[in-house]
């Protein structure tokens, strides 16, 4: 019991190589693409539809959106080393799924969304391990595919 809580703790405290930003952004950008598409192509669903790929995205198989996919991302949870899930993906992308919602709304729902993108964005370029608020409360970060095996 003590064993586990202590090893539970050093594993939170693994310090993963943080994903090159421009890499992420690339990712999220084909992602928001996929959203974009949905709302166009059945207006009424279409929302929904892409609220529900962004909240789910990172927990297909191996924690890979179709966008960290295609640039060789993955993202895993912080404790474990394994790849993140459904409910890790939810509670990661609830800030960009609240944007979504905000961004329905015109002008002030615009500026909230760009005001939480912004936000999200900062902290990925000026935290440490690249993890944002998301990343923070999910406890996941974000890493190059080929990077999984645990550094020393």
């Amino acid at each position: 019991m003590i064993g586990e809580a202590l090893t539970s703790k050093l594993l939170d405290r693994t310090v993963y190589p943080k994903a090159h930003v421009l890499n992420r952004f690339i990712a999220k950008l084909i992602d928001l693409f996929i959203v974009v598409a949905a709302d166009q192509i059945a207006p009424p669903v279409g929302l929904l539809s892409g609220l529900a790929y962004i909240l789910i995205a990172d927990g297909f198989a191996g924690g890979r959106s179709i966008g960290k996919r295609l640039v060789g991302l993955q993202t895993v949870r912080v404790d474990s080393r394994d790849a993140a899930g459904f409910r890790e993906s939810i509670i990661r992308n609830l800030p960009l799924g609240c944007a979504q919602i905000a961004f329905a709304i015109p002008w002030v729902g615009w500026i909230a969304s760009l005001a939480i993108l912004v936000f999200e964005g900062l902290l990925i370029v000026g935290n440490e391990q690249g993890r944002r608020l998301g990343d923070e409360v999910a406890r996941t970060h974000v890493i190059d595919a080929g990077q999984l095996a645990v550094p020393d």
